[in-house]
């Protein structure tokens, strides 16, 4: 059974183009990451700076190697310095 992961974050209004340009040039990168099943971006709606990321993975195990690659150490200390706000995250799984 597969893992939904979806993280939202919150950015500061001058570093939302930031993060759509990093984004744009990374989900390749990590819907190629050993068992990742795809990767998305979502903005929400008001223009309030609030995106969420939704990815699935074949196992948690998939999930925690993708967190500890080099792809990962190289981008989540950019975009975080660009954090309005703490960033949330939770793991699901779908029922139906």
């Amino acid at each position: 059974m597969s893992l939904q992961r979806i993280v939202k974050m919150t950015f500061e209004a001058d570093r939302c183009q930031d993060f759509e340009e990093k984004f744009e040039t990374i989900k390749d990168l990590i819907a190629g990451q050993e068992g990742c099943l795809g990767v998305r971006l979502l903005k929400e709606q008001t223009g309030s700076g609030v995106y969420f990321t939704y990815s699935e993975w074949e196992s948690e195990a998939d999930l925690n190697a993708y967190r500890k690659s080099d792809l990962f150490g190289e981008v989540w200390p950019t975009v975080k310095a660009w954090f309005k706000e703490k960033p949330e995250a939770w793991s699901t799984q779908l029922i139906n």
